[in-house]
């Protein structure tokens, strides 16, 4: 499980990038680097990371669940996500 600063860091990277991005596309259309430049580090989408909701897992995210792969299988498992059942043959 990740580290609740890492988890708190991700989370304010997130506000600015909606914070910013009426403003950053505004910017980008007109042209002007030196106003992007002015503009926070984080703000950018690019610096994004994407994270396990529960526990912080920056590997092994599947996007479709919004979780790492560790947690879809426990869950999977107890019946905790709904359609998906453990395949057998």
């Amino acid at each position: 499980m990740a580290k609740e600063s890492v988890k708190a860091r991700e989370r304010k990277r997130e506000a600015l990038v909606a914070k910013f991005a009426e403003k950053r596309t505004k910017l980008k259309a007109a042209g002007d680097w030196v106003g992007l430049d002015k503009l926070p580090r984080n703000s950018s989408p690019v610096r994004l990371h994407n994270r396990c909701k529960i526990t912080g897992r920056p590997r092994g995210y599947m996007r479709k669940f919004g979780i790492s792969r560790v947690l879809f299988r426990d869950m999977a498992s107890d019946g905790k996500i709904p359609g998906v059942t453990k395949s057998s043959w």
